[in-house]
């Protein structure tokens, strides 16, 4: 496919865009460590190099109370507060301009949203997200702020910025001056919606001033916060053309503020779902707007702007997954994309955990000085045994440093366990890392044995050394009548769910536990692909009536702030038309739960291994689907009228059709002692070395850590 939309440049009038995509902005957690601005520049300019034709950096501060909370020293990238913080970013800057590329630093203020201590915002509201109630801005610390805007606006650009964003969405400072949830004041910066946005505006006409037309500004606009209290989708057009007469070059699309409780770009919303927002305020204004939100593959991008949904299109993660992106769809090679999958695993979770960024399919993001690629110095010949997310990684780096690999896998596919997760339901974006590797594999020149079974007699033949990533095997449960053909392990029951009755009884709660759930409640007629072509429709419109969101704006569900001063709360409304609330139905609606399922677990503790920034989206979904979750359950037996257990000491009974054991796994690496004993060299990866919790991205890390190590 040839994508001539998405390659279209973009005339801003004093400047041009090469292209119409952009590298949204991302913290990665380098911003606090990297202290001589290697890694960062390493980092863009991977990207740069890449083919994108507009980077945006991760939030930098703008001054040491709009910080997230993690210690940033001065000079660092994380801060621009000063002129000691310019020669780090100019470093970045040169390296992406050498690439003809245009960058901005997206100036980022957290305000209730900081981890830190002394945060402030525009009214001491907590937020359900920080441990610390902000102090309430005074007039001359707002005016103090507004200048730091403007200070760092000015800094960015003798650092040799393009330009800048302010980040006016989900959530952060901007957007708690703008929204009456977080916004109680009763002086010119608060009350009325006029007031309220005072501070964005303020912003932008200072930073326009100063900085002169040849600047570019991009401001990022809550489209669709997602929370009530938050603005109307009247309030948003206003603010959207407020923002244009101000000075802003782009508008950019934010969706959601991080408290919603709607996914906004998890595995759970499907491809492209908020475009639709990003189409009705491009009605009402001029200039450039952007899309945005799970958008990861080039053919999206093309159907986006030939719809005129948008402009330009923005990607963050994807540059995470492939910093070749670009250029893989410039030259037709589209296959070869290594596509985010939308886990947050290691990029969202690091993050918030207070860790370095990387990607579950690309670990060596944000570590290209770290695990630079290499040819190795004495080529081997190598067995590897299992095609599972480990063995792959291996298998590509090591034949892409030049040795020779034999893959050995007992099953008619590659993948291993991804072959399981592809089946739960809206995690089918696993079809692309099985895609991508298969390519890959081809590319490398990698010999795939399908249907093998490997053994000690075919390991034998010449190898130099064999590395298992034979996975695991589940763990059985030494419980009376366990041996029933209606006890299941977790991989029987996603391979035949059709066999499974209407009452379900799952044990573990850990990540596969959820998952199972979530299988085992879906109707099939209810579980479209999240990137099937032709279903887009289908796929965003069932999500929205799940989850409860309100495409039409038309809910007045207004939960008072103040319950005490609801004088002042109709104030807080400001001169919307009517209490319209953001974007919110008044509950979720999801569809009928196909089984009646109970997740149990011997502890209190449910989804322990759940991502941090995605634990909480499959607890919600257990619960939309009405699946009892148990703890402190003792299992005592099964038989034909079900799972007899204790719960807190009190014998109980499941009545229930099955039992799914997601009790954890056990290594199978058995292959290892007879190696070893004839002589032959073993490494473990993944599974096969530490069973425990499934985690693909430990594997594919493993994979490609085993494989620099043996070529150095």
């Amino acid at each position: 496919m040839t994508y001539t939309k998405m390659f279209a440049p973009m005339d801003l009038g004093f400047t041009s865009l090469k292209n119409r995509v952009i590298m949204g902005s991302m913290h990665t957690g380098l911003e606090e460590v990297d202290k001589s601005g290697e890694r960062l520049t390493a980092f863009y300019g991977a990207r740069a190099r890449g083919g994108v034709g507009l980077i945006v950096t991760g939030g930098i501060a703008p001054n040491l109370e709009g910080g997230t909370g993690v210690p940033a020293q001065e000079g660092s990238f994380a801060r621009l507060d000063n002129d000691a913080s310019i020669p780090i970013h100019q470093k970045v800057v040169a390296e992406v301009h050498r690439h003809d590329c245009k960058i901005l630093l997206q100036i980022l203020h957290t305000g209730r949203y900081s981890f830190a201590p002394n945060l402030v915002a525009p009214s001491p509201i907590k937020s359900p997200i920080s441990p610390h109630v902000p102090r309430e801005m005074s007039e001359e610390d707002i005016e103090r702020t507004i200048d730091d805007f403007v200070s760092c606006a000015m800094r960015a650009k003798k650092a040799g910025y393009d330009g800048v964003e302010i980040m006016g969405s989900e959530g952060y400072l901007i957007n708690q001056f703008i929204a009456a949830r977080t916004n109680q004041r009763n002086d010119k910066w608060g009350g009325n919606f006029e007031n309220r946005i005072k501070f964005p505006l303020q912003v932008i006409e200072n930073i326009r001033k100063l900085a002169g037309e040849k600047f570019i500004l991009m401001y990022r606009l809550s489209m669709i916060d997602l929370v009530e209290g938050g603005s109307s989708w009247d309030e948003v057009v206003t603010l959207g053309r407020e923002v244009e007469k101000a000075g802003a070059s782009i508008i950019n699309t934010g969706i959601g503020w991080h408290e919603t409780r709607i996914p906004t770009i998890a595995q759970a919303v499907p491809r492209a779902a908020w475009t639709w927002v990003t189409k009705e305020i491009k009605q009402h204004i001029s200039i450039p707007v952007v899309a945005c939100n799970r958008i990861n593959m080039p053919d999206q991008v093309e159907k986006i702007l030939a719809a005129k949904d948008a402009d330009l299109v923005s990607m963050a993660r994807p540059f995470l997954a492939d910093a070749d992106f670009m250029n893989k769809a410039h030259s037709g090679r589209t296959n070869e994309i290594n596509t985010c999958i939308a886990c947050n695993q290691a990029c969202l979770d690091h993050v918030f955990a207070m860790k370095t960024s990387s990607c579950l399919v690309n670990p060596r993001a944000c570590h290209e000085t770290i695990f630079p690629k290499s040819k190795a110095k004495s080529p081997l010949n190598i067995a590897v045994v299992g095609s599972g997310p480990g063995g792959m990684s291996f298998a590509c780096e090591a034949a892409e440093a030049g040795h020779e690999i034999t893959l050995f896998e007992a099953k008619k596919q590659i993948g291993g366990q991804l072959n399981l997760a592809r089946k739960i339901p809206e995690k089918d974006e696993f079809d692309e890392t099985i895609r991508y590797f298969s390519n890959r594999l081809e590319n490398a020149g990698v010999s795939i044995k399908l249907n093998t079974k490997a053994n000690l007699k075919t390991l034998s033949s010449g190898f130099d050394l064999v590395a298992l990533s034979s996975g695991v095997k589940e763990r059985r449960l030494d419980i009376e009548g366990f041996d029933n053909e209606k006890v299941l392990s977790y991989i029987d029951a996603i391979n035949d769910v059709n066999s499974i009755g209407k009452s379900v009884a799952i044990i573990g709660a850990g990540g596969i536990g959820f998952d199972v759930a979530h299988l085992l409640i879906e109707n099939p007629q209810n579980q479209p692909k999240i990137h099937s072509n032709g279903n887009e429709q289908f796929n965003i419109a069932q999500f929205m009536k799940k989850w409860g969101v309100d495409q039409n704006w038309n809910n007045p569900n207004w939960n008072n702030p103040d319950q005490n001063n609801p004088d002042q709360n109709d104030l807080n409304r400001g001169n919307s038309k009517s209490p319209k609330n953001s974007g919110l139905a008044a509950h979720p609606c999801p569809p009928p739960p196909a089984r009646k399922v109970f997740l149990l677990q011997r502890s209190e503790k449910f989804g322990r291994s759940l991502g941090q920034t995605t634990g909480w989206i499959h607890k919600a979904q257990m619960a939309l689907g009405g699946v009892k979750m148990l703890g402190n359950v003792t299992y005592k037996s099964f038989d034909d009228t079900g799972l007899h257990v204790e719960i807190n000491g009190e014998a109980r009974l499941l009545e229930v059709d099955n039992v799914v054991i997601c009790a954890g796994q056990e290594s199978n690496n058995e292959l290892q002692a007879p190696l070893e004993k004839a002589g032959i060299k073993v490494h473990l990866i993944a599974g096969a070395k530490n069973a425990g919790e499934l985690d693909a991205k430990q594997a594919i890390l493993d994979g490609m850590v085993l494989a620099q190590e043996i070529s150095a």
